[in-house]
């Protein structure tokens, strides 16, 4: 078996993109073990280990009777550049507490109409079935009532923001 520098590249290139994480293969010429998945710096393969690699190979495809064993990890994936920083996550609620949460992902609207003052403010009370804020899904206004009489402690989501399914909305302060 022969394998050129840019048919071992080829073969580290696509093994990257699957999910083996091994890679053995022998013959009467080679031996080749690919690993992937450590951390340790003495793991990663560099360009001079490739060429070394390549050298090695040479040698053995141009002599047959030596057969010595090229065992290297395969490097790790490159990582994905990091996402953008996400929302803060709120503090912590009180136990007590119940949060009202969407029934659907859309966008959160907290007054039913642009100029209409919004349904509820933190420190209003509210009854079980009172409507609290809206939901726009797929253009459809989307009214979302309470579960439980109490006080609004916090609302969590600014006006107009997107929302996903079951992201607490508000925090109800039951009475």
């Amino acid at each position: 078996m022969k394998l050129d520098f840019q048919q071992l590249c080829d073969l580290i290139a696509a093994l990257e993109q699957t999910d083996i994480t091994e890679l053995n293969i022998k013959s009467d010429e080679l031996e080749l073990n690919l690993r992937r998945g450590s951390s340790s710096s003495e793991n990663s393969v560099s360009a001079a280990d490739l060429a070394a690699l390549t050298a090695q190979i040479g040698v053995m495809n141009a002599n047959a009777a030596a057969m010595p064993v090229a065992s290297m990890p395969m490097p790790a994936p490159i990582a994905a550049p990091p996402a953008a920083p996400s929302e803060p996550t709120p503090p912590p609620a009180d136990p007590k507490w119940v949060e009202i949460v969407s029934p659907m992902v859309g966008t959160f609207y907290r007054a039913p109409a642009p100029t209409e003052p919004p349904f509820v403010e933190t420190g209003n009370r509210i009854s079980k079935g009172q409507a609290v804020c809206i939901i726009e899904a797929m253009k459809l206004m989307n009214e979302v009532e309470a579960e439980v009489s109490g006080e609004i402690v916090e609302i969590l989501v600014e006006n107009g923001e997107p929302v996903e399914f079951n992201q607490p909305l508000m925090r109800v302060m039951p009475s």
